[in-house]
């Protein structure tokens, strides 16, 4: 029996979850004002991909998810924040490239804390954070802190923020050997109230990594042990009065040491109804280069590992390092019940193809790959 690979299992358990815990009762970017109201959340995600190997689908990872967040204001100016999550994964992932292993399966847990801390100035906020991640092949510990200074017309936020985490990889192949990995990232951002139907926000970001990049479960995967990123991301949300609903939009650049080079385009519309409803479709196109290190599918022999040529130190056949594009389309359904319940749902399709690369040079030889995501909500203000 093959473990899940641990980057796999960060991704779904950690980003995706991150998004279906999202604060609920919508808040303004970068807020001044010490909250009057506490919130309990509790959030539920079901995630399933498929690789598509013809002539039929090959289902690969179930992810099941829960969470349950509080916040509560302290004294008029503190809140206190704390999450937990428990997510369930199970199946199979590739070991190179596309390939599953017939009838290599796993099951695995994670539990994850994080606490906050936030002060509200006259003119800005100081907040403070840990986090803590626990899986039976991986341990992580974050530290983070970020403040906010507001202008004197009160319509231009700033931002400056950084954070610390330290990871500790046990892999269940190997369970005579520890890996570390250390990283440190910095965010500086701007917001700005343009006018009464508009603000945009503009956050630049940068990360540097050192330790164990390295995928264990995988054939021929030993990568470099330093990865620096930059990122910048943009976003304009705009009211429109006639309907009374608002779009979102973003942008978002990013790029690395190990050559990734990726684009981000996202907008989404929320739509007020009647009787308190709401309806938020939503749409996302991703597209990136391949990293220095990836291994392309032989055309000559497509069911087996990219070999490494003599002499190259760093290598893998981990596909999500190829180049590619991808497509998201979501909708969201939510129901404010007598102003202090808010219920949810949620529902998103990823599609991914090596041929909608927007740059070209996606590896043509990958299958085909796509997930779909379900999110329910529950949350009260008291």
């Amino acid at each position: 029996m093959k473990s899940l690979k641990k980057r796999n299992k960060q991704a779904l358990g950690a980003a995706l979850v991150a998004a279906a815990i999202s604060m609920p009762f919508s808040h303004a970017a970068f807020a001044e004002a010490a909250p009057e109201k506490g919130i309990v959340a509790f959030k539920y995600l079901n995630y399933e991909d498929t690789q598509t190997n013809l002539p039929e689908d090959t289902k690969r990872i179930t992810v099941n998810a829960f969470s349950v967040m509080g916040m509560a204001p302290i004294a008029g100016k503190w809140s206190i924040s704390t999450t937990y999550t428990n997510d369930s994964v199970s199946g199979a992932s590739p070991e190179y490239h596309s390939h599953v292993v017939s009838g290599a399966s796993a099951h695995d847990k994670r539990q994850a804390v994080d606490l906050g801390v936030t002060h509200y100035f006259q003119k800005g906020t100081l907040t403070v954070g840990n986090s803590y991640s626990s899986e039976n092949d991986y341990i992580s510990r974050g530290y983070s802190a970020q403040g906010t200074l507001e202008s004197e017309d009160k319509n231009t936020t700033y931002a400056l923020g950084g954070s610390y985490t330290t990871d500790t990889i046990n892999p269940t192949n190997n369970k005579s050997s520890f890996f570390d990995k250390r990283t440190i990232a910095g965010l500086a951002g701007v917001t700005r109230v343009l006018t009464k139907n508009d603000i945009v926000q503009l956050n630049l970001g940068y990360s540097k990594g050192r330790g164990y990049f390295d995928d264990p479960y995988k054939l021929f995967d030993v990568r470099p042990d330093r990865r620096e990123s930059k990122t910048v991301m943009s976003r304009w949300n705009h009211h429109f009065d006639g309907s009374d609903g608002t779009g979102r939009f973003s942008y978002r650049f990013y790029t690395d040491s190990w050559g990734v080079r990726a684009h981000t385009l996202g907008a989404e519309y929320y739509q007020p109804m009647s009787n308190n409803w709401a309806l938020t479709p939503s749409a996302r196109y991703y597209t990136q280069t391949a990293a220095d290190i990836y291994l392309p599918v032989d055309p000559a022999k497509p069911g087996e590992p990219a070999i490494p040529a003599a002499g190259v130190a760093n290598y893998s056949n981990d596909q999500r390092l190829s180049a590619y594009g991808a497509v998201t389309l979501g909708i969201k359904v939510e129901k404010r019940i007598a102003n202090e319940w808010l219920v949810d749902a949620r529902f998103d399709q990823y599609l991914q193809r090596a041929t909608w690369c927007l740059t070209g040079g996606g590896d043509k030889n990958l299958d085909h790959f796509s997930y779909r995501s379900i999110q329910l909500g529950l949350s009260r203000q008291f």
